[in-house]
């Protein structure tokens, strides 16, 4: 889909100008090859990078409506709710573009890799909900932002992705200190209060990171898609699991039509913003898709203040900013 999209781009403009001009035919030839290779280059660049922001602003569009759709019910039956709309939604996007049939194309390694991407994720949001059940949202939410810097030095390490090093770990670096003053400020709240329950979102950051290192091992050479709905099914086992054991499965005809509405909505917002995401991560630098796609908390602020009236301090407002020109600067040394 990209090199189709990126060659109908630059087509006209590269090949016309070339060979309009009154040059020896072999030179005009290799060229306009050499122009048509970099075009594509830069227009992939482009893609992948258009991608992952719409992953970000569809990630934050996600956790506003998720916020509305979970006032009086369960979080894990929302979460379960959620990711049957994503399934429903991932496998449509995949009889739309009709990889269906390449499914049996799909290797060993990639299917593996897939699975043990969707267990991550499972892994990450079973970490990420205890953590919120036993600590402040406001104290959880850092932690799990952490997951962002070990993405980055996880693609640094195991995939190699070590082009403009000192840019990418310049930018990790004020990623790290935006996140660590924002929980630093949280723990000074509290002295002597029991940090027992940091194991979890301490969790939910590692298994999210490991989600993002999986899912480029596995997404190689799978229609992008097709490899987000063979996931997406392995966390919607998960969430059935987590419901069926907390025994929760009454309470799914007990929601409220509203908040379901919201929960809907915010699956579409969730299918679309893995679409995108796993898009960008097959065509792109995992370490710097990642802290791009993190950026949603600035999509959620915005949305909170013109929705729910939020706001935030000046010193949270300078955490927020250190994350994002953070994440500028990876964007820039991509």
């Amino acid at each position: 889909m990209y090199d189709v999209l990126c060659d109908s781009i630059i087509h006209y403009t590269r090949l016309k100008a070339f060979f309009g001009q009154d040059k020896d035919q072999e030179w005009r030839g290799g060229h306009v090859q050499r122009e048509r290779i970099a075009g594509r280059s830069w227009c992939m660049f482009r893609l992948w990078m258009t991608m992952a922001v719409l992953a970000a602003f569809f990630a934050g569009v996600t956790s506003i409506l998720a916020k509305c759709g979970i006032k009086q019910t369960d979080s894990d039956v929302a979460t379960l709710l959620r990711t049957i709309v994503v399934l429903l939604f991932a496998w449509g996007m995949v009889a739309a573009v009709g990889s269906l049939g390449t499914i049996t194309e799909i290797g060993g390694k990639s299917f593996l890799f897939l699975i043990l991407s969707g267990l991550a994720t499972g892994a990450s949001w079973l970490c990420y909900f205890k953590a919120l059940s036993l600590g402040d949202v406001n104290k959880v939410v850092p932690i799990d932002k952490s997951s962002t810097v070990l993405a980055v030095l996880l693609a640094i390490a195991f995939l190699g992705e070590t082009e403009h090093l000192a840019g990418k770990l310049a930018g990790t670096a004020l990623l790290g200190v935006g996140i660590y003053l924002m929980i630093e400020r949280k723990e000074t709240m509290r002295s002597g209060e029991s940090r027992a329950w940091m194991f979890y979102p301490a969790g939910s950051a590692v298994f999210a990171a490991l989600t993002s290192i999986l899912a480029k091992v596995g997404i190689d050479g799978v229609e992008s898609n097709l490899g987000t709905a063979i996931r997406t099914s392995v966390v919607l086992v998960m969430a059935w699991l987590v419901v069926l054991v907390k025994r929760k499965p009454a309470r799914l005809a007990a929601i409220d039509r509203k908040e379901l509405l919201f929960i809907i909505l915010s699956g579409f917002a969730t299918g679309a913003s893995w679409l995108c995401f796993y898009s960008a991560i097959q065509k792109g630098v995992v370490s710097v898709v990642v802290p791009i796609d993190k950026m949603s908390i600035v999509v959620s602020v915005v949305f909170s203040y013109f929705v729910f009236g939020e706001t935030l301090s000046r010193k949270a407002l300078l955490d927020l900013l250190l994350m994002l020109a953070g994440t500028l600067a990876m964007a820039v040394y991509a």
